[in-house]
């Protein structure tokens, strides 16, 4: 009998705990804890910002110098590398026999011109003698063909001195402009072709040009930008050297292409810079820095306060209930750690920068340090 009562007050027990086991399952959870954040005002401020292209510096006169005759690289006149000035002697190519042929065909030209001075001679003394009927008709008509002939004469002697001396002078190669040439293709003793033969290159350096390609959808951009810019220097075009160095000389548009180019469907533009302490050099590969012509006052916020899901950009904006909604933006540019808001936020709009990977839409929220923001609401949590 006291068994079976020790077995029905265990049963009676074990069936209570079960009880109350059940009721405390049945209890409803209490809300999530509150997410630390911290929050930034949406700013409306002056946001300027530039497109990049890639870019070639070009010399806007560059010129090849080959040889017009053949011959003998007898002088040279120059420093590789300098710059030289328009007109100065650069190369000597043996001038002797062009010389010789100089003065032959100049001697050449005073012999027919004695040659007209004497039937001319004889054609007045013989047109004198037949207004007196002295001399036969046909005696005059010959001595003004005579005449004639000499006189074409003269003008193939001229011509013959011309070419002789348009030789000897290109035995002579000058700089066609002033700039900086580069480093020799022959020495002393070469042979040169004429026409064929490379000898050098000279490149003007001040003002250069930088050359880059948009597509066709850009081009009324660009031809609006040159036509408000009136040929004149502004910041909307900005250099950014090899080395990372802004470029510190503004830029215009100098020329845009004449045609798209097929299978690519861009434009080449060049924009012209003022290069006086020779920094930009031919060939040198830069950034050319187009100012955006969305610039202006616009909305900004720190980058991080962007959350990317399933290709689309939102933040989180705090409300009146503490609570986080989650709300679509449009960018604009990044501006190192900011960027710009182009659709989505109005300015003062407090904006979540810590803790967004924490929260939900219409989460709680509660404002804290960034410390506790980055830590999360087990950090809160300890912190009480």
């Amino acid at each position: 009998m006291k068994k079976t009562f020790l077995a029905l007050s265990y049963a009676a027990g074990l069936f209570a705990w079960t009880s109350c086991g059940n009721k405390d399952a049945d209890k409803p959870a209490g809300p999530p804890p509150a997410t630390p954040v911290t929050l930034v005002d949406a700013r409306t401020t002056d946001a300027v910002y530039y497109d990049e292209y890639p870019a070639t510096v070009v010399a806007l006169n560059n010129v090849e110098l080959r040889s017009q005759v053949a011959g003998f690289i007898t002088q040279i006149y120059f420093k590789e590398g300098e710059v030289v000035q328009k007109g100065k002697p650069l190369y000597e190519i043996d001038r002797r026999k062009y010389q010789a042929a100089y003065q032959q065909a100049l001697a050449g030209l005073r012999s027919t011109q004695a040659t007209v001075q004497n039937a001319q001679l004889n054609l007045d003394r013989y047109q004198r003698l037949a207004k007196q009927d002295a001399i036969a008709g046909q005696i005059v008509d010959n001595a003004a063909t005579t005449y004639a002939t000499a006189q074409a004469q003269v003008a193939q002697a001229q011509a013959n001195v011309a070419l002789a001396r348009t030789d000897l002078d290109y035995s002579l190669i000058k700089a066609p402009f002033t700039g900086r040439i580069g480093i020799s293709q022959v020495r002393l003793g070469s042979q040169v072709s004429p026409g064929t033969t490379l000898l050098n290159t000279i490149s003007a350096e001040n003002p250069m040009g930088v050359d880059f390609v948009v597509t066709e959808s850009d081009l009324n951009r660009f031809a609006d930008l040159q036509r408000q810019s009136g040929g004149r220097n502004d910041s909307t075009f900005r250099l950014v050297l090899p080395d990372g160095t802004a470029y510190k000389q503004p830029g215009k548009i100098l020329a845009i292409d004449r045609a798209v180019a097929q299978g690519t469907g861009t434009v080449q533009i060049r924009v012209q810079f003022s290069n006086p302490q020779r920094e930009l050099k031919d060939g040198m590969s830069t950034v050319l820095n187009v100012l955006n012509r969305q610039s202006g006052r616009r909305i900004v916020v720190p980058y991080k306060a962007v959350v990317e899901q399933m290709g689309e950009n939102f933040v989180f904006v705090a409300g009146d209930s503490s609570k986080a909604y989650q709300r679509k933006v449009q960018l604009g540019p990044r501006l190192r750690d900011q960027i710009v808001i182009t659709r989505g936020l109005k300015d003062g709009d407090k904006v979540v920068t810590e803790g967004v990977q924490k929260l939900r839409d219409g989460g709680q929220i509660q404002v804290g340090t960034p410390a506790q923001a980055q830590a999360g609401p087990a950090a809160a949590g300890a912190a009480k």
